[in-house]
């Protein structure tokens, strides 16, 4: 049978990524941040979209054994620049936009240009196949239904933008999507959270620490929140663009509105001069929430689906998808592990095979666990450069495992790398979760990140009933720790460390099947101390999450983890202390 080879490409604004497929299988997919070191690989400009992720293409041709381009029958990219420069270049919004940026005539002809120099690019590359320039938000679509093991599903994307929708519903239907309804710029939920975060003292990209923030707000600005975002009964919303004015950096109005002026630091605390700021996040948590379960409700009405899939950067809010569990509107749901642009890649190579194609679906792994993997020769190859002491252990996990409970915060590097924001397990920083001082001890050390936002605990899946609330069946969104959920009130006091200040954790359930390594590991230390959870956060030091052994050394020794176990090595901090 011919192999052909399906790759998409997502570059336009940023999380550039790439994922390749071999005759429908998914082989391949990794986000060019974890090459470059850069966060989202990177920043959103008007005359950027051309800037290729090139490092991952080479690591998704290396993977499935192809040495060039040219052996690619097809490449999707996951954005159509006629679509964007046709809706944005004569729309005018009720405030100034710079002359040069987007939203502007110059801006979008600037980024209308830069997006049409990416086939050509690729061509002198030596790609020769069929090229397509895809719509962003069917991309994302796809991304999660032909991920998912539904043959039928409702499906919702909600970010910022693409070419000009913000929220977009489907029905999708064994390899075919049916567009039903589209909610269009200015009223945008993502790009609302993206101004809300930046008011907050926060980065745009910062739409997490933001809902963080939320759980200590007080629900009481119901009514200003109304002035700039009105939700209707079937979940579709209207943004108040004249107050908020989500293309330019101006808050004087969000400041009028709330009392507040706009934080020019971050959020570190509490304190009685930041809790209006937690109120505000926590008013447009709430508002977030009610446009899920509104938009849920009516799109089961109108496509009478068991499932639910969502895609979109705003899919990524936890606590919203918690929410949305708990409420039961369908049977399960299905969420994109990455499901910011990163997963766009993902959605464009099946975009091509099942919409232009027309090839029926086959069976997919919903893992995530689909970027680089290194060898222990590999592996031992970058130590011995350090000039690092190092033992061998061909039983990793249970070594580990020993170590956690005697307190030692240990990153754990194994596998191949996740896709997606949130550690799953593969590239890992580790803590034993029955020490609520482990919490401040990971932010002195490692993280340097803001108090207030949680730990999240990594549990064995045959255990999460004894320790949560969750419905049944399981919701399949705790498989990639993009869930709230309520612990069981007995259980709080024996694991402070990745409880959070509203009685809920942000869970990962983990399978023998898909993570045998990392089950091991929390098996063993249910063996040791009565609890199958560790503490899992991201392996990083306010940069990408770790990708290469080479990644894992460098951020092991700038910080002040204790071990680093990677592959069967393990490296202890204080035997390598230099004089």
């Amino acid at each position: 049978m011919e192999k052909i080879y399906t790759i998409g490409i997502n570059c336009a604004y940023h999380e550039s990524s790439v994922a390749i497929l071999c005759n429908g299988e998914l082989l391949a997919a990794v986000e060019e941040e974890r090459f470059n070191r850069i966060k989202h690989a990177k920043e959103a400009k008007i005359d950027n979209a051309d800037e290729l992720p090139l490092s991952s293409i080479e690591f998704c041709l290396k993977e499935v054994g192809l040495e060039s381009l040219s052996e690619v029958q097809y490449i999707g990219y996951s954005f159509d620049p006629e679509r964007r420069l046709k809706k944005n270049i004569d729309y005018k919004v009720p405030y100034t936009v710079s002359n040069d940026d987007f939203g502007s005539k110059i801006g979008e002809t600037t980024f209308y240009n830069s997006n049409l120099k990416v086939e050509p690019t690729l061509r002198k590359m030596g790609f020769n196949g069929d090229f397509h320039y895809l719509n962003h938000h069917d991309c994302h679509a796809a991304s999660s239904f032909f991920v998912s093991e539904y043959d039928e599903a409702a499906v919702i994307v909600i970010d910022g933008i693409g070419e000009f929708e913000s929220t977009t519903l489907y029905k999708g239907s064994n390899n075919k999507l049916e567009l039903l309804k589209r909610i269009e710029f200015p009223n945008s939920l993502g790009l609302l959270w993206e101004k809300i975060s930046f008011y907050l003292g926060f980065s745009i990209y910062d739409a997490s620490k933001a809902m963080g923030l939320s759980s200590y707000g007080n629900p009481v600005l119901k009514d200003k929140m109304q002035e700039i975002l009105t939700i209707n009964e079937d979940g579709t919303f209207i943004v108040n663009d004249a107050i908020v004015q989500l293309r330019n950096t101006d808050c004087n109005k969000l400041e009028t509105l709330f009392g507040l002026s706009a934080r020019t630091s971050l959020v570190t605390e509490i304190t009685a001069e930041t809790q209006g700021y937690a109120d505000i996040a926590l008013a447009l948590q709430i508002a977030t929430e009610e446009i899920f379960i509104n938009l849920a409700k009516s799109i089961k009405k109108e496509t009478d689906t068991k499932y639910l899939c969502l895609a979109g950067g705003v899919a990524l809010n936890c606590v919203a998808n918690g929410y949305l569990s708990y409420k039961k509107v369908f049977e399960n749901f299905y969420v994109q592990p990455a499901s910011n642009d990163a997963g766009t890649s993902i959605g464009a190579a099946y975009l091509i095979w099942h919409h232009i194609l027309d090839n029926p679906r086959i069976e997919v792994s919903k893992s995530p666990y689909l970027g680089p993997e290194y060898s222990n020769s590999e592996i031992e190859k970058t130590l011995k450069e350090h000039n690092l002491i190092y033992e061998k252990h061909e039983d990793i996990s249970s070594v580990t495992a020993k170590l956690l409970t005697e307190g030692q915060i240990i990153s754990w590097f194994q596998g191949r790398m996740e896709i997606g924001p949130r550690a799953l397990g593969n590239r890992s920083l580790l803590a034993d979760p029955r020490y609520e001082e482990t919490v401040e001890l990971i932010n002195v050390k490692v993280k340097h990140r803001e108090a207030f936002r949680p730990f999240c605990p990594s549990i064995l899946v045959e255990r999460a009933y004894d320790w949560f609330e969750l419905p049944k069946p399981l919701p399949e969104i705790t498989d990639f720790m993009l869930g709230a959920f309520n612990v069981l009130p007995e259980k709080k006091d024996l694991i402070p460390a990745v409880v959070h200040f509203d009685g809920t954790c942000r869970i990962q359930t983990v399978h023998s099947k898909y993570n045998p390594r990392f089950h091991r590991l929390i098996s063993e230390m249910e063996r040791l101390t009565g609890i199958p959870i560790v503490l899992n956060t991201s392996f990083n030091d306010r940069e990408p999450v770790v990708c290469s052994p080479q990644d894992a050394v460098h951020t092991f020794l700038k910080t002040r983890i204790d071990y680093l176990a990677i592959g069967n090595f393990l490296i202890s901090k204080k035997d390598n202390l230099k004089e």
